[in-house]
């Protein structure tokens, strides 16, 4: 199966970046691809966290939800949208409408909505110049998720969800790995510090220690309030390798996961097997 890890630079604008994510999501199907997965905050990154408060949509309808639903059944292709901000059906008391989800959904070829993920593992981070905390207008998810995607060549991928921070709690993909996943996705906005000190080593890490594919769509550039995020969008095999990547700048980051190769790496080093906690 071909997979294509889309990166951006996201601006404030939701008309711009919805046309910069058709763009990118038409080179990947026209390269083949047959999945595409867009990076965090792909719809907005405003100038201050409260910004994506005004683009929250209900689950299930949406012009952003549309928008990718169409670009799904246009193409033909499945799509896992980075994440956009939903709506809590049960909001936290007394933060209606203050606190949204930071939610990654999965469409098939036909446009349906085939799992949902929210953000479970909220980010905060201060070294003095530089400040993140996005539980203020984060609500944290509480379940994993992953699908199943039945991909041309015959195999049935099971597709497991994070996003971003969730990198750092390794405990999330041994969960995912114990439940048969064998492509992990972590679409991401990594901060320029923190991107440039543990984003590679931390995917290799994932990949290796499951045994599985990792493909990581990241946000990678300056952006207009004047974040700079690392970018590195790449895909990972189960060995470790990096089979592509690219640095910075809007574009579309693309290999073959074959199955055989994840049966063979599982197979002369099972270590999946051997686990004993």
């Amino acid at each position: 199966m071909f997979a294509a890890a889309l990166q951006m630079v996201s601006t404030e604008s939701l008309a711009d970046n919805l046309a910069q994510a058709g763009v990118l999501l038409q080179q990947a199907a026209d390269a083949g691809a047959e999945l595409a997965v867009l990076p965090e905050y792909f719809c907005l990154i405003g100038r201050h966290d409260h910004d994506k408060l005004a683009i929250q949509e209900r689950f299930g309808a949406g012009p952003i939800q549309d928008f990718i639903a169409g670009q799904a059944r246009r193409l033909g292709l499945w799509i896992v949208a980075g994440t956009l901000p939903l709506t809590p059906e049960n909001p936290t008391p007394g933060r209606e409408m203050e606190r949204v989800f930071n939610s990654s959904l999965a469409f098939n070829p036909q446009g349906n909505c085939v799992a949902r993920y929210d953000k479970m593992h909220l980010f905060r981070f201060d070294n003095g110049r530089e400040a993140y905390d996005e539980s203020r207008v984060l609500q944290a998810g509480a379940l994993p998720c992953q699908f199943a995607l039945p991909s041309r060549d015959g195999h049935v991928w099971q597709v497991a969800m994070s996003v971003c921070y969730d990198l750092r709690f390794a405990e999330l993909y041994r969960a995912y790995a114990a439940q048969g996943a064998d492509l992990l996705l972590v679409p991401s906005a990594f901060t320029h510090t923190t991107g440039q000190a543990h984003w590679e080593v931390l995917l290799r890490a994932r990949a290796i220690e499951n045994l599985s594919f990792v493909l990581a769509a990241a946000q990678g550039g300056t952006h207009p309030s004047g974040r700079r995020t690392w970018g590195q969008s790449l895909l990972v095999d189960p060995w470790g390798t990096v089979l592509a990547e690219q640095a910075q700048d809007p574009g579309v980051v693309m290999a073959e996961l074959k199955a055989a190769h994840l049966a063979q790496c599982r197979s002369q080093l099972p270590a999946l097997q051997h686990r004993l906690l």
